[in-house]
């Protein structure tokens, strides 16, 4: 039997509405959930949930609200979604706290993190997510030194993920070149999951 459960997470931070809406799937045996945000970040986080469940949904607006339903039977068959030809990826997520590279002096330090950047492109398999906390947001957004590596690593099916708290603080959001934003929800859940998680 199919049910239907409402989250109202409007005026919640995330990553509380992605939480109160996982808990709602996981407690329906078959059905729809559906969830209403007031903003973009949580919308957005709230599809990339379903996306990465492979749950089919719907997003709806009206008065100023987002309702998306989230069908827990239903499997989204997508080009994004389903396995493409791609170079292996590890089971290595990298987490990138800062825009440079190392301790000590800044210019040097910005000179390694591109080399850092343009070696992983060249050595596989690649990492499976690359996750970007703190100033090292700075790095895919507009202007950054390591832009053309990071999408060459995503168009290969690295995971390319910044904090969207932090694009907030700095004030770049609107200004993201490369990968998708996320929240804490889904980096722990990411590092959670990998094997190892090298921090640089």
């Amino acid at each position: 039997m199919n049910h239907k459960t409402e989250v109202d997470a409007r005026g919640l931070l995330c990553p509380k509405p992605v939480i109160q809406t996982k808990k709602a799937v996981d407690q329906l045996e078959s059905g729809v959930v559906t969830t209403i945000v007031d903003n973009d970040t949580a919308r957005e986080n709230v599809i990339k949930y379903a996306k990465s469940q492979n749950y089919r949904y719907e997003v709806k607006q009206a008065d100023g609200f987002y309702y998306i339903d989230i069908y827990k039977t239903e499997v989204m068959y997508d080009s994004e979604i389903l396995p493409q030809t791609k170079p292996k990826l590890s089971e290595i997520v990298i987490l990138v706290g800062k825009n440079t590279f190392g301790e000590g002096d800044e210019t040097l330090g910005e000179v390694l993190i591109k080399g850092y950047f343009y070696t992983l492109t060249e050595m596989e398999p690649y990492p499976k997510s690359i996750l970007f906390v703190n100033s090292g947001v700075h790095l895919t957004t507009e202007g950054s030194p390591v832009l053309e590596y990071l999408r060459a690593l995503e168009s290969n099916g690295v995971e390319i993920l910044s904090c969207g708290t932090c694009l907030d603080y700095y004030q770049v959001k609107e200004k993201l070149a490369a990968g998708g934003i996320g929240n804490m929800y889904a980096i722990v859940e990411t590092m959670h999951k990998a094997k190892n998680t090298i921090r640089i």
